[in-house]
């Protein structure tokens, strides 16, 4: 029998989730507050996702898996409970958007996997603002490697290439095969030679590239200098405060010179100093004055007193406040081939860290001062904008017309679209990326505005989630027409249905296409793999349709998935 799934919060990402694992075939039921007009009372469950009686009524106790997909972290965390108290023994696959949270759930509760959508999403996002048309992502060999489709045309470079002469490529590895006649799995294809044929399609990730060290602290000082004209705006207050100061300090000073009261003109500018700011002078001289200097002294103390104490305020404010920080990251905007964030969310900060994680220049454009992330990203020493990026003036101040690219990550679509749409006009040649919440509607974007592209997290993040129900812990999955496929490490123990064989023949037995071997300390990869023969211990790095997965589950449930 197939095991039993049940998906637990049909929003957007779970009602994803929930049909992706009914079109692989999976046994699977929703639990959601609400009915749902498309669906019968027997696949989705109405009531309160945190009763008992709503999680037994959907066979909790004989599921094998539960996937917890609504957006509260917190109630996420007592579904889990309910669920595990139900039933000690299930799987758990529970979104969670804190991170750091879900990691220790992990290490705590057995059978528990937490996965995050900001984290599987945002990398999609890196990938096309980098240019490259990723249809999702896998970690190899320590690294987020990019995954694309190539759809063999005419034109294509490799039409009536071998698969053999593509396969040994290091940088480079073959994920799934769909010939345009027939069916034949990858393995089986490279080894026989097949040429690639006007139609056929090849999934592929490539090795991502890692830019070199970014500019030192002096390069950044002289970059920050070069862009002085940024002084003027967020500091023209306290310049104008102190011009005034300066003037009354002059007009002092001089009136003291000429009045012939033996004074030079540096005891006048001591007094005329001490007298505004209140640190005091010789006030002798003053005592024997005519009255009209004792006159022009007072008015002097009053006005000074008000001018020093405006200015010294705006002075603070300035330093201590929001507004040198202002200065200083708007001076240390890039000039050209930068990365613009709009939008501090939870995908977008994660944006933010992978690209300067790989050595490229990110600019960042938050309406809100008070946005949790801003002090993260300025930690990193990303220039923060607090604007709004709607407003042509915003996206003119980050330098948008030599930008590499502009994400528009706010939470809300017609915003992101309003930002888009106004960069293209100041910008046509800067590519776009739009995130849209909706996924129905993503596509639909995508089309009416043709934007370099258009995506929906739930959209990413569910096939991920789908793959993860089905078994083992996913290092990479994708969509392919209709079939799910699904990349995952499976320890070769000796009762697992592989251990023994080579690796050409478990892959043309089991339709998986490997993609490295672990074993004594290295690595394998290519044409050794293929002949390698598989052993207790060996860890095997390999891809597979997501509708296979139940015959290594049924196999061996708790060896064939560990990872």
């Amino acid at each position: 029998m197939k095991p039993r799934i049940i998906v637990c919060g049909l929003g957007r990402t779970g009602y994803k989730v929930f049909r992706l694992l009914r079109q692989q075939g999976a046994l699977v039921v929703g639990i959601h507050h609400q009915h749902i007009p498309s669906e019968t009372a027997g696949d989705v469950i109405v009531g309160d996702l945190l009763a008992a009686s709503t999680l037994i009524a959907a066979g909790i106790q004989q599921a094998h898996t539960v996937v917890i997909a609504g957006p509260d972290d917190e109630l996420n965390l007592a579904i889990m409970m309910q669920a595990r108290v139900l039933n000690p023994r299930i799987r758990i696959i529970n979104r969670f958007f804190n991170t750091s949270l879900g990691e220790r759930l992990d290490h705590t509760v057995p059978n528990h996997w937490s996965m995050s959508v900001a984290g599987l999403a945002a990398p999609v996002f890196t990938f096309a603002a980098l240019g490259n048309k990723a249809i999702g992502q896998i970690k190899l060999f320590g690294h987020t490697w990019p995954i694309h489709e190539e759809l063999i045309d005419e034109h294509h470079p490799w039409q009536g290439c071998k698969l053999s002469d593509l396969w040994n490529e290091r940088s480079r590895v073959l994920i799934y095969y769909l010939p345009v006649e027939g069916e034949v799995d990858l393995v089986t294809a490279v080894a026989s030679g097949q040429e690639l044929k006007v139609g056929d399609r090849l999934i592929v990730g490539t090795q991502p590239c890692i830019r070199p060290a970014r500019k030192s602290l002096i390069a950044k000082l002289l970059k920050v200098l070069t862009n002085l004209r940024h002084f003027k705006q967020h500091a023209q207050s306290v310049l104008v405060g102190a011009l005034v100061l300066l003037f009354i300090i002059l007009v002092a000073t001089l009136t003291y010179v000429s009045a012939e009261l033996k004074m030079s003109v540096v005891d006048a500018l001591y007094f005329s100093v001490g007298m505004i700011t209140g640190a005091g002078g010789n006030d002798a001289l003053i005592g024997q004055a005519p009255i009209s200097i004792k006159l022009f002294t007072v008015v002097m103390m009053l006005i000074g007193a008000a001018v020093f104490g405006i200015w010294y305020a705006l002075l603070n404010d300035f330093i201590l406040g929001t507004r040198f920080k202002q200065f200083w990251d708007a001076a240390r905007v890039p000039h050209r081939n930068h990365y613009i964030i709009c939008g501090l969310g939870g995908i977008g900060i994660k944006i933010v860290q992978q690209l300067h994680n790989s050595g490229h220049e990110v600019v960042v454009i938050e309406r809100d001062a008070n946005n949790k992330y801003v002090n993260t990203a300025r930690g990193w020493g990303i220039p923060v904008i607090h604007a709004d990026a709607s407003f042509p003036a915003t996206l003119k101040a980050s330098n948008m017309e030599t930008a590499a690219s502009l994400l528009a990550m706010t939470g809300n679509d017609a915003t992101n679209l309003e930002i888009a749409l106004k960069a293209k006009a100041l910008a046509p040649k800067v590519p776009v990326i739009v995130h849209y919440a909706d996924p129905d509607f993503a596509g639909v974007a995508q089309q009416v505005f043709d934007f370099e592209a258009v995506l929906c997290p739930a959209e990413l993040a569910a096939p991920a989630f789908a793959a993860a129900a089905l078994g083992g812990k996913i290092l990479g999955n994708g969509i392919t027409g209709d079939s799910l496929w699904v990349a995952f490490a499976t320890l070769i123990t000796p009762a697992h249905p592989f251990c023994g064989l080579r690796v050409r023949e478990a892959a043309m037995s089991a339709d998986f296409v490997p993609l490295y071997l672990e074993t004594n300390s290295q690595t394998i990869h290519g044409w050794d793999l293929l002949e390698t023969s598989l052993s207790g211990g060996d860890i095997l790095y390999l891809t597979m349709p997501a509708t296979r997965l139940y015959q290594l589950w049924r196999n061996t449930p708790s060896q064939a998935m560990a990872s």
